[in-house]
């Protein structure tokens, strides 16, 4: 069996590929939303958030016989997990991962090595912050001394645990906006007017994150970016294709389907 870790929508997309050619798979989401979402696709799944102990003992009481980690670009840790227990288990490890959005030439255009220096760098930029980085680092921006008395804006998925999580860190509702991207170039900018924007923070999750549209309805603007660039971890195996896995799954499965 194959253990798919798919927390975006191209992981799925693989995961599906993997059972289209026959190849066994077990897909793995953190939450209720990614469950939902791999059963409508009829696809067998376990929500579950797995430390590396928990790995290596759920690998090998499922038989795992290759992890794919298509796990979301900035889930170092989920990476890092699953990359220890399958070299303590002694199971194969293939990374699955989007390719970076091409940055164009923008003066505007600033790139922080992690959310605490994105934070800062946002706080010298303007008074209203658009945070486009998704709802686990949130409270990175809100700890940031140099951002007390600006207005951040957050973009965040519609979920009630979600909201729940942006008002406990003091986000009134008329600086959340609760919707699912990704989100075209115009509406970006309807967005960014909107909440008047000096600022907009964003993570570079590759085309089907939405940056490119991010990037360019700022610029469109004339606005201030902060990206937080792609943490950099060491993977055995690291494929940009669906192809790529593939090639992989049929090398590394010793004995076939």
């Amino acid at each position: 069996m194959i253990f798919c870790i798919a927390g975006t929508g191209d992981g799925r997309a693989l995961a599906l590929r993997l059972r289209k050619e026959n190849w066994p798979v077990l897909v793995s989401v953190v939450s209720e939303y990614g469950e939902r979402l791999v059963q409508a696709a009829d696809l067998p799944v376990v929500q579950t958030a797995l430390d590396q102990a928990g790995m290596e003992v759920f690998l090998q009481e499922q038989g795992v016989r290759l992890v794919v980690d298509a796990s979301h670009p900035y889930a170092v840790n989920v990476s890092r997990n699953a990359m220890a227990a399958c070299e303590k288990v002694k199971v194969p490890y293939v990374r699955y991962e989007r390719p970076a959005s091409d940055l164009p030439e923008y003066k505007n255009l600033h790139v922080a090595v992690d959310y605490e220096e994105a934070a800062r760098l946002a706080a010298g930029l303007g008074e209203t912050i658009f945070l486009t980085t998704g709802s686990r680092q949130l409270g990175v921006f809100r700890a940031e001394p140099l951002l007390q008395g600006k207005r951040l804006v957050a973009r965040v998925l519609p979920e009630a645990s979600v909201l729940e999580q942006c008002r406990n860190l003091g986000f009134l509702p008329k600086d959340i906006v609760a919707m699912q991207g990704p989100f075209s170039l115009e509406l970006n900018q309807a967005l960014y007017r909107a909440f008047q924007a000096e600022v907009v923070v964003l993570k570079n999750s590759g085309n089907p994150g939405g940056c490119t549209e991010k990037i360019a309805a700022a610029v469109a603007l004339g606005l201030q970016v902060v990206l937080v660039d792609r943490p950099r971890l060491s993977y055995p195996v690291c494929c940009a294709t669906e192809q790529q896995v593939l090639e992989q799954v049929a090398k590394l499965v010793i004995g076939g389907k």
